[in-house]
């Protein structure tokens, strides 16, 4: 009677290769652990970071330092000025600029902007404007009349130190663009909307009239100290 020997996997080969389809799963859990567990660690340091900051005497371990590396400022002109800075207001203003996109949700593309936009507007007469007969004096040098120009207003100057901005809002399209680049046209236009509101709110203040009554006062205090006893002064159109 013959046998026949059939091959037979060598010992413990069979478990090897059963087992390693098991062993995957161990590594990869393994591996995303590792990846939970670096990710948890830096939340925790950024946590730690931001709290330590708050600390008093440790604020500046993790606080952000700015340098002024800005060139000389370079005169480029003078001019010689004549007018008389009679008044001057002081102007605040609420901005809400909101910019939208057709067919597209403000979540999407869009922006919007609360500003607070505070500056002072000047009035002023120039002196330097008149007439050959805008000044009238008598023989006695006891009176005098004057012909003014009108009071004008001056540039709506914005104080940086009071302007500030309360909220921006920004689509997703927009906070990419903005990851990528810089948008100082978007601070550029609520600062020429507010100089523009500010510019207008002045024409309405009356505060070209204050400036015409100040500067009176100011020419017959002038005057009265150099003996004339009566000054009047005119506004109008002056014409050389």
């Amino acid at each position: 009677m013959t046998s026949t020997d059939l091959p037979t996997d060598a010992p413990g080969e069979s478990d090897r290769q059963a087992g390693g389809g098991r062993g995957n799963g161990p590594r990869r859990s393994r591996r995303w652990g590792r990846v939970v567990a670096v990710g948890a660690v830096a939340v925790a340091l950024l946590l730690l970071g931001t709290r330590l900051s708050l600390l008093p005497g440790l604020g500046d371990i993790f606080g952000e330092k700015t340098h002024d590396r800005s060139g000389p400022a370079v005169l480029k002109s003078i001019r010689d000025m004549s007018r008389y800075e009679a008044a001057a207001g002081n102007f605040q203003v609420v901005v809400d600029l909101e910019k939208d996109t057709k067919f597209l949700p403000d979540a999407i593309r869009g922006s919007r902007t609360l500003y607070v936009g505070a500056g002072t507007v000047g009035a002023s007469v120039d002196l330097g404007d008149v007439a050959e007969n805008g000044v009238v004096v008598n023989e006695d040098r006891t009176t005098a009349e004057l012909r003014l120009p009108h009071a004008v207003l001056g540039k709506p100057a914005l104080d940086p130190d009071r302007s500030y901005a309360v909220s921006k809002q920004r689509g997703l399209f927009d906070r990419i663009g903005d990851f990528f680049s810089d948008n100082p046209g978007s601070e550029q236009a609520v600062n020429k909307l507010a100089a523009q509101h500010i510019g207008e709110a002045a024409k309405e203040s009356g505060l070209t009239q204050r400036a015409e009554k100040n500067t009176t006062a100011m020419l017959q205090g002038l005057l009265g100290s150099l003996g004339f006893e009566q000054v009047t002064v005119h506004y109008g159109d002056v014409r050389k």
